[in-house]
C-alpha cells in the first residue's frame, strides 16, 4: 500500500470512531453517524479501502479501544444487540465501493449508498433478533423502522459529500 492509501484508510477508521460517539441513545440502537462516514468510505475510497478502513474500525472495537458508541469497546459489543450493525460495516462499505467505482455519478452514488444501508440494515436486524430470542417482528421495529429517514438523510449527504470531493480531488485509488 502506498502512504497516500494507509492514510485514507486511518482517516475513515478515525472518522468511524469519532462519528460513533456522535450518539442520540434510541432503546437497544443508538442514532449515531457511523453510516455517514461507512458509505463516504465506500464512496471515496472505493471497494477495497473501504472495506479496509472498516475493518480496522471493527478490529479496533474488537481488541478493546473504546470505538463504539458510548466510548465502549470489547467483543462483547460485537456479540451484543448491536453488533450485526457493527459486522455489517466493512461489508457495506465493500458493496458501496464496487458499486460506486462502477457507476460514477449522483445516481450511481445513490445506488451504491442504498445497498451499503440495506447490508447494514439486514445483518444489524438479523443480529438483533437473534439476540431478542428471535423475534424479527420486534428487532425490525426496533432496529430498522426508527432509522429509516435518519439514515435516508446520510445517504443523501454522503452522496452530496463524495460528488464533491470526487469531482475536487480526482481520487485514483
Amino acid at each position: 500500500m502506498k502512504a497516500r492509501e494507509i492514510t485514507l484508510t486511518a482517516l475513515f477508521a478515525a472518522l468511524t470512531a469519532i462519528g460513533a460517539q456522535i450518539s442520540i441513545p434510541l432503546g437497544e440502537v443508538p442514532i449515531t453517524l457511523q453510516v455517514l462516514f461507512v458509505l463516504l468510505s465506500g464512496l471515496i475510497l472505493g471497494a477495497r479501502l473501504g472495506f479496509m478502513s472498516q475493518a480496522i474500525y471493527v478490529l479496533m472495537g474488537a481488541l478493546g479501544l473504546p470505538v463504539f458508541a458510548g466510548f465502549k469497546g470489547g467483543l462483547p459489543i460485537i456479540y451484543g444487540p448491536t453488533g450485526g450493525y457493527i459486522i455489517a460495516f466493512p461489508l457495506a462499505a465493500l458493496m458501496t465501493g464496487f458499486i460506486a467505482m462502477r457507476k460514477e455519478s449522483i445516481y450511481g452514488y445513490a445506488i451504491a449508498s442504498l445497498s451499503g444501508v440495506l447490508i447494514i440494515y439486514l445483518l444489524g436486524w438479523l443480529r438483533l433478533g437473534f439476540f431478542l430470542g428471535r423475534d424479527f417482528e420486534k428487532a425490525f421495529i426496533l432496529g430498522i423502522a426508527p432509522f429509516i429517514l435518519v439514515d435516508s438523510l446520510k445517504g443523501v449527504v454522503a452522496v452530496l459529500i463524495a460528488d464533491r470531493v470526487r469531482k475536487a480531488v480526482r481520487f485514483s485509488v
